[in-house]
């Protein structure tokens, strides 16, 4: 059974970088989409990047794009997530998410179009 399995969260103060991982145990990772996403307290999750299979392409939400990178090492099977200038409002737990169903050409923004979850990481930034 494939699992995501995300880490490289923390407690953070405004400004400063933090790069998330997420490594899949899934034998043909390159043949999948993924994406980012987060929730915030009180909030409903939201999109955050997506990469297609390559990694060639990539989509951001108008709120972290410049800011924030996604990108995939397939050989290792582990996504990433760099994250510079953070703000308060990025606080949240981010998901890493891999689509089964949507094809693997283009970085979904849409969670309908992702199968599989991992546990998500806490990101705190303090102002």
């Amino acid at each position: 059974q494939v699992q995501l399995v995300e880490s490289g969260g923390g407690l953070v103060q405004a400004g400063v970088s933090l790069r998330l991982s997420c490594v899949a145990s899934a034998r043909t990772f390159s043949k999948y989409a993924m994406g980012w996403f987060r929730q915030a307290p009180g909030k409903e999750r939201e999109f955050v990047a997506a990469i297609s299979g390559s990694g060639g392409r990539t989509k951001y939400a108008d709120s972290v794009n410049g800011r924030f990178t996604i990108s995939r090492d397939n050989a290792k099977n582990t996504m990433f997530l760099q994250m510079n200038s953070l703000k308060s409002e990025d606080t949240a737990v981010y998901y890493c998410a891999l689509s089964y169903s949507g094809t693997r050409y283009y970085p979904h923004p849409e969670q309908s179009n992702y199968d599989l979850w991992g546990q998500g990481t806490q990101v705190t930034v303090s102002s």
